[in-house]
């Protein structure tokens, strides 16, 4: 079929296997739309084979593809295949990133990890330009096995906190659990910005801009300039951070949920006040290299904030002329908003600060892996980047999941997606930047659906997520990138691959280094007992753990709350006394499991900490390079961050840290926890100092 002939040579599927042996035919109108958003005229029999002509005449002339990669030490014969199949007698030219050059023959194995730029000449005249990435075949790998804590920053407050966790907490964090616990590492939610709002879209996972991070998180008083505020800005400090104080009562001692936007509303003016303290010399500097070295993209992101406050987070409702961050219209804004625009730059360099400071004290602690950040698989429609980066992203397109088991009508995340074409022909521009920005303070990051750097499911506006389909993008590439990013900044990569996962895709990102994410209730061996899969049966390149924020706690699913949360809620589908009993045989055949490894004792009555602690230890027992404690279960919370298929049903991403009484738990209170320090003891981990014997109980 010609449609799906010229869908194809676009990356467009037009079927999809919702489970083994079942393949389900995408509608044409959809591949119509999908194409449309790639600039592919497919409306007509007509306009569909004038295009197939122009993309295989246009491929059969060309030398070179946009981008080219090199694995050092993976390419037979040294040449990558693009090269191999060029006209015999091609003339080649590589000019390096750093500033050298390298020509026919190419030493292709002696070739620097980087970006360079590779030049063709055929004997025809024909000629051509490429970028070419040069990457290590591996990303780095921690140095030993490790164990660590996850958690969702705004959840963990500490007695310092504005209402919700900041960057001050996970500094304090780092430097707790790597001396006191001998974690190698601290992993926590995207930190992205948010797009502004009443309220503010409260998920870490749908932001405006992942380029940067979002302020909010910042600590007040840990900007240096706090200290030097005096007269009728103090007072006004002072009163702020009383306001605070009530606002951290209220979510610590009298039920409220964490509230962003009222954080928000007070920190953007106690950072006003603080900007009326000139910089010294050595601060000026600092600010002013982090701005050179930020370039565009921090004048853009600081550009849209201050046009969102003028005008609001809907872009629609923008006056014509701003809708496009190169126009005259925006220049001339930009100008006079210079005020608002410089304290947006100004904000986006603290946080960067208190980032590095978290990340330097995770070193200091000993962490051998250090903080992990986490990359969310897209941005805000309306958001930062979607503006700046319009080329980029696919127009009436949104990212989202196919029909499954578990869900029959799909998903939809709301989330426009990369254009694969697009960033094939900036030779992954964008990409890089976004995976540089992240890096700079990371040990490890986390990239959330990871098996969008293979394909997505992409839905076309106005159609539900079953009539989507997936897009393809050139992985090799996506991962050649991110491989040299990696390797630059030298931290390790963790693929959140749960889920439904394309055949091949697991053994590629194995191959290339990157960790998966394994789960231990999900563990079975499924295609043989579909019993618990032995510990010594696991794979090691992965974080193994218990739970992830999108699941139920250990004590939750321990105890079957999680099936009750779900009836109360209406998520059920099929009626509860199937779904208690499926859930409370799962569990009990993991009991089981865990006794006969001797991981749990025989007893006549159950206790859920050490059924908890001997989950852990089961996960301390399997090769994993990485075992991830989720910070809840240290104390007992049993409500999750984040129920799927919720929005105003549970109040996702806004619930404190809790203990078992559903009484929210500080990180003073944490940190003193007999608790959270007897399950580590458990892991066999050696702790520095015990607990006070009169601490107060998680």
């Amino acid at each position: 079929m010609t449609l799906a002939r010229l869908a194809a040579l676009h990356g467009v599927a037009t079927a999809y296997s919702p489970s083994p042996g079942v393949t389900v035919p995408v509608p044409d109108a959809t591949v119509v739309a999908v194409l449309a958003s790639l600039d592919v005229d497919a409306s007509t029999p007509a306009a569909v084979d004038a295009a197939l002509a122009a993309a295989e005449g246009a491929r059969a002339a060309r030398l070179l593809p946009p981008t080219v990669v090199v694995w050092q030490g993976d390419e037979p014969a040294g040449r990558p295949r693009p090269v191999a199949a060029l006209p015999a007698g091609t003339a080649l030219r590589i000019a390096l990133e750093d500033g050298g050059t390298a020509e026919s023959p190419v030493p292709w194995a002696q070739l620097p990890p980087g970006v360079h730029a590779l030049e063709a000449r055929a004997p025809d005249g024909r000629a051509a330009r490429a970028t070419l990435v040069v990457a290590p075949a591996r990303v780095p790998q921690p140095a030993e096995p490790c164990h660590g804590v996850l958690v969702q920053l705004y959840s963990l407050l500490s007695a310092r906190s504005w209402g919700m966790g900041d960057l001050g907490d996970l500094r304090e964090l780092a430097g707790w659990a790597g001396r006191a616990l001998g974690s190698g590492f601290v992993q926590v939610n995207p930190l992205h910005a948010a797009v502004p709002g009443t309220p503010t879209d409260p998920s870490p996972y749908r932001p405006s801009s992942r380029r940067f991070p979002d302020p909010v998180h910042l600590r007040i008083e840990d900007v240096p300039e706090f200290a030097y505020v005096s007269g009728a800005g103090r007072a006004e400090l002072d009163a702020l951070a009383g306001r605070a104080g009530e606002l951290r009562d209220g979510v610590l001692r009298k039920g409220e949920l964490i509230d962003r936007d009222a954080v928000w509303v007070l920190k953007r003016r106690a950072l006003e006040i603080i900007g009326t303290v000139p910089l010294g010399p050595g601060r000026r500097a600092a600010f002013d290299a982090f701005r050179a070295a930020q370039g565009q993209a921090l004048e853009d992101h600081a550009t849209w904030c201050a046009l969102v406050e003028r005008y609001g987070a809907d872009r629609a409702q923008w006056p014509e002329g701003l809708r496009d961050p190169r126009s005259a219209a925006t220049g001339r804004a930009r100008a006079e908003l210079e005020d608002r625009v410089a304290f947006h730059r100004r904000a986006a360099w603290l946080t960067d600060e208190q980032l590095a400071a978290a990340a330097r004290t995770a070193r200091e602690a000993g962490m051998a892996v250090g903080v992990v950040h986490d990359l969310a698989v897209g941005v805000h429609p309306d958001g930062a980047d979607a503006w700046a980066q319009a080329g980029a992203y696919a127009r009436g397109m949104s990212v989202g999941a196919p029909p499954d088991a578990f869900n029959a009508r799909g998903q939809d995340w709301g989330l426009p997606p990369w254009r694969p074409d697009a960033l094939a022909a900036s030779g992954y521009a964008p990409y890089r930047d976004l995976l540089r920005s992240l890096f700079r303070h990371a040990g490890a990051l986390r990239i959330d659906h990871v098996m969008g750097l293979f394909r997505l499911w992409w839905v076309p506006a106005g159609l539900p997520p079953t009539e989507g389909a997936y897009v393809r993008y050139d992985a090799d590439a996506m991962l050649a990138v991110l491989a040299l990013e990696a390797h630059r900044a030298g931290a390790a990569v963790i693929g959140e691959d749960l889920g439904t996962v394309e055949p091949g895709v697991r053994d590629v990102l194995r191959r290339r280094g990157v960790f998966g994410t394994s789960v231990m209730w999900f563990e079975r061996d499924w295609e043989g007992t579909r019993r618990p899969l032995p510990p010594e049966a696991w794979r090691a390149d992965c974080v193994a753990t218990a739970t992830t924020h999108d699941l139920p706690s250990t004590a939750a699913r321990l105890s079957g709350e999680h099936v009750e949360l779900r009836h109360r809620l209406g998520l059920l589908a099929r009626p509860l006394e199937e779904e208690r009993a499926e859930d409370a045989g799962d569990v009990a055949e993991w009991l089981a499991y865990l006794r006969g490894l001797g991981l749990l004792e025989e007893g006549a009555a159950r206790d859920e900490e050490a059924e908890i602690r001997a989950v852990y230890r089961f996960l301390r027992r399997t090769p994993a390079r990485m075992t991830g404690v989720w910070l809840p279960d240290a104390v007992g919370d049993r409500r999750p961050q984040n129920l799927p298929g919720t929005w105003d049903q549970y109040p996702n991403w806004r619930l404190p840290v809790a203990g078992a009484d559903g009484r929210p738990v500080t990180l003073e209170e944490l940190a003193a926890s007999p608790r959270l320090h007897a399950l580590m003891a458990a892991l066999d981990v050696p702790e520095a100092r015990t607990a006070p014997p009169d601490a107060r109980r998680g």
